[in-house]
């Protein structure tokens, strides 16, 4: 039988065992629908009681354009250079340090609007046993990413036909400032190297979801 969102909900909901806090990830190329299924999964578990999901997207790990410009990185923003990997490495492995229970743990969040990382806005606090994070390059075996696959439970992978996956990122960078030409330019320049990456580490995947099993809210 098909996998449906349901599916998803069950089996994320027993990651967590004998009380130990468990990181789901989900991965997949720009524009795949990640960020709309770790809300949906984090929403629907989390239903009307205490919260005991916390979201922790990658993107918080964006650099800041100012260090990008430094590093002469700036015009492959979202290339898996422009992130600091290791600090996002060690944030999941600090997630999973039970030596501090009662602590809440801060994560930066991503602006996008702004287009910038923003630190210390996302609060998980120590009643969360399920931490649901989403990116690119969650699979990706090369520095300091590699140190990212060891610290999830389960890694998710999002598929999505090509033209679709394709027209949903477009119609995102525009509905954040680009013109159609200029979205169509940096997908083109920028994102599809960094799709083709990411599609390469979808064999590493536990599961692959397809579009089918991904409510539809957001581009």
């Amino acid at each position: 039988m098909p996998l449906t969102f349901d599916d998803l909900v069950h089996r994320a909901r027993a990651l967590p065992r004998d009380g130990r806090r468990a990181i789901l990830g989900i991965a997949g190329s720009p524009g795949a629908g990640k960020s709309t299924l770790a809300e949906h999964l984090v929403r629907e578990l989390n239903g009307t009681g205490d919260p005991w999901v916390a979201h922790v997207p990658m993107d918080g790990f964006h650099l800041a354009d100012a260090e990008l410009a430094r590093l002469g990185r700036r015009d492959r923003k979202g290339a898996p250079d422009t992130f600091d990997a290791a600090g996002y490495a060690a944030l999941l492995a600090r997630l999973l340090d039970d030596d501090h229970p009662a602590d809440t743990v801060y994560a930066p969040g991503f602006e996008r609007d702004l287009e910038q990382p923003l630190a210390g806005a996302i609060p998980v606090p120590a009643s969360a046993r399920l931490i649901v994070t989403e990116g690119n390059y969650l699979l990706l075996g090369t520095g300091a990413w590699q140190r990212v696959r060891p610290l999830l439970d389960e890694v998710w992978f999002c598929e999505l036909p090509e033209p679709e996956r394709l027209r949903r990122l477009i119609a995102r960078h525009e509905e954040f400032g680009k013109t159609p030409e200029e979205a169509a330019a940096w997908v083109e320049r920028s994102d599809q190297r960094n799709a083709e990456l990411v599609a390469a580490t979808r064999d590493g995947a536990d599961l692959v979801v397809p579009e089918s099993a991904v409510p539809r809210v957001r581009t």
